[in-house]
């Protein structure tokens, strides 16, 4: 029969607030019951939990000021300030603009291109005098000549209605804006005007690169070129979304747009220094520091 030996147990059945179980090696141990766990006076101090919630109410009231006074600072992501260039561009987007005689007109024609037209067709379809003087009727030639210029003119009328901006849809105004821009940033027109920025000292050790050939026709691709032509599509999303709430595909399109002339304006103050170009880009299109730094939220 196999030997019995008395064991204890090493815990005893917790039956008050403290239970004390002493160990073979004279070692005590006190445990306290979980239902009786002494808390922090400051969880029924009412004086205290006030002022804890006067203190965070003053400090998000302080944050919000601190966040407008930012914003402020920065400027809008979006927005750009009423620059003559802009409310150009706007006055166009809306159909506002100044009758074709005097600025703008639709289908890639030129003023002038269209006023020679007019004239050409207006020589070409003018009446032929009779060569024999003698038995010509001049009161005939007369009301012939007068008829002429009445078509002309009915002529002329009808054309400028067709190529009138105002006429076209959003998609023309907007091909009017983006050439606008390649005329105003480009640089086959601003190499002239801006001054260049200022080379670097060239190391004797740098390689030699050959001379960048002339450039040839409009410059479209140019970092201000693009950036003014997103400057003119976010214009006009701005401006459909002012009266549109539940368009989220254009409001999408609208945050691409914001993010991808960020970038292109980072890059372009990276490569000038802060130069002629960036600054005649920012001054023009009415752009503020919150267009290309930070983190833009719309």
């Amino acid at each position: 029969m196999p030997p019995r030996f008395s064991v204890q147990p090493s815990w005893k059945v917790l039956t008050g607030t403290l239970s004390r179980q002493a160990l073979s090696n004279g070692t005590t141990i006190t445990a306290r019951a979980a239902s009786t766990k002494a808390k922090s006076p400051k969880k029924h101090d009412f004086f205290m939990i006030a002022h804890a919630r006067q203190r965070k109410a003053a400090n998000l009231s302080r944050r919000k000021v601190l966040e407008a006074e930012r914003e402020a600072s920065l400027g809008h992501p979006v927005e750009s300030k009423p620059t003559p260039f802009i409310q150009e561009i706007q006055s166009i987007q809306a159909g506002t603009q100044a009758p074709v005689s005097s600025i703008d007109i639709n289908y890639y024609l030129k003023l002038d291109e269209l006023n020679s037209a007019l004239q050409f067709s207006k020589d070409l379809t003018e009446p032929l005098k009779n060569p024999d003087r003698d038995t010509a009727d001049p009161q005939q030639e007369s009301e012939a000549a007068e008829l002429h210029q009445q078509q002309h003119r009915n002529a002329e009328e009808a054309i400028q209605r067709i190529v009138n901006l105002s006429n076209g849809n959003t998609k023309d105004r907007l091909r009017l804006n983006v050439q606008k821009c390649i005329d105003q940033f480009g640089r086959h027109n601003t190499d002239s005007s801006l001054p260049p920025k200022p080379a670097g000292v060239r190391h004797e050790s740098a390689p030699v690169h050959p001379e960048k050939a002339p450039r040839i026709g409009q410059d479209t691709g140019s970092p201000e070129v693009q950036a003014a032509i997103l400057t003119a599509k976010i214009v006009n999303l701005s401006r459909h979304l002012k009266t549109t709430n539940k368009d989220k595909h254009n409001k999408r399109n609208l945050q691409l747009l914001v993010h991808k002339r960020q970038k292109l304006l980072q890059y372009l103050r990276r490569k000038d220094r802060g130069g002629p170009r960036w600054q005649n880009l920012m001054e023009t299109l009415g752009l503020s520091e919150a267009a290309w730094k930070g983190e833009i939220a719309i």
